[in-house]
């Protein structure tokens, strides 16, 4: 077949893919049991035995190659915009097929599953009281926890391990979850710090999921009491769970599953911040009576991370936040950055019954 008809041919197969997209969200159960649970763990496997043992990550390298190769193709091809603007456009919609179709087979049909609350068997709705007495539960356990590290109330805790220790460690809550959530089995691991952190803490993100290699990596810039929640949130995205906010979930659960006390305590201190920080958007209040009731250490930490991400505040990440929000809302999240408030909703209703 000629090139030009097989460029035109994979250009209209991108609107057919996207209007297949938007019909599947209506099939969750079909992408949960034939993708999420059936084609999806075994290739994400296969990527991660496969590039996971190398010590650097090759999803840099990757799209650093592909961001080389776009600028070549485009200063090579400039020209044929003005002298054939119409075989430009379909050269580029054909690359952009190409990567859409491999996105969403090797990882990406994620976004269409089932929700989290359904496949852990979980209410989703809640009240704000129930919210409120979650919250005071989780700072009393922050509190006791701060406490029987050995740290004075005002003291904040650095955790005492480098981060490859970390991510060592950060698999052992998933052995634990695995007993009571199957789906939540992790294994094998490939977890690494990026090469990119600078440029990825300028556009304001702790982490990416490299869904082409597999790997899963870390802004090693980011202060220790994140790093592990992180890390365990990037290994979320590995095992298919493509939505920020269940992958938060996820991260809550593994971190205080860590038979590691430190580990627990990012775990509880970063499940803490989100249900204070809901609390304030409903009643303030509240929320100022529930804040003084939390280690001034703990605060400490919170605060550390606020001006962590202040020092690099600029134009483009307000930009890079804005695709992204556009990237969710196109991938079934209809709340786009929003939708991180789902993590609240979790949970309230995990630990309702939870003992801690």
């Amino acid at each position: 077949m000629p090139k030009k008809r097989t460029r035109l041919i994979l250009a209209l197969l991108l609107p057919v893919q996207i209007l297949l997209l938007q019909l599947l969200k209506y099939f969750p159960d079909l992408v949960e049991n034939y993708y999420s649970r059936g084609f999806y763990p075994f290739i994400s496997k296969i990527s991660r035995y496969l590039f996971g043992w190398i010590p650097f990550s090759l999803g840099d390298l990757f799209y650093l190659l592909i961001a080389i190769l776009a600028i070549r193709w485009i200063i090579k091809n400039i020209r044929r915009l003005r002298i054939e603007p119409v075989r430009f456009m379909i050269d580029i919609a054909a690359t952009v097929s190409i990567v859409y179709f491999m996105f969403h087979i090797l990882w990406g049909l994620n976004y269409y599953r089932q929700p989290l609350h359904v496949t852990l068997d979980l209410d989703y709705d809640y009240t704000t009281e129930e919210l409120v007495e979650t919250t005071k539960r989780l700072i009393a356990k922050s509190n006791s926890m701060h406490r029987e590290l050995g740290y004075a109330d005002s003291v904040k805790i650095d955790l005492p391990y480098t981060q490859r220790e970390i991510f060592k460690k950060s698999t052992d809550g998933f052995v634990t979850l695995a007993k009571q959530y199957p789906d939540l089995a992790y294994s094998p691991k490939s977890l690494k710090k990026s090469g990119w952190s600078l440029g990825l803490t300028y556009m304001g993100y702790s982490g990416y999921y490299n869904p082409f290699s597999g790997e899963a990596q870390v802004n090693n810039l980011i202060k220790t009491y994140k790093f592990p929640v992180v890390s365990c949130h990037e290994e979320a995205h590995q095992i298919g769970f493509a939505a920020e906010n269940e992958a938060n979930f996820i991260a809550t659960l593994a971190t205080i599953n860590n038979s590691d006390p430190y580990i627990q305590y990012s775990g509880y201190i970063f499940a803490l911040r989100y249900c204070v920080n809901e609390i304030a958007r409903r009643d303030k209040d509240t929320y100022d009576e529930l804040l003084v009731t939390i280690n001034p250490g703990i605060l400490a930490s919170y605060k550390e991370m606020r001006d962590f991400w202040k020092q690099y505040k600029n134009p483009f990440e307000s930009i890079s936040k804005s695709f992204w929000d556009q990237f969710l809302k196109a991938n079934n999240q209809s709340k786009g950055i929003m939708s991180y408030s789902y993590m609240v909703a979790l949970v309230v209703n995990y630990f309702e019954d939870q003992p801690f």
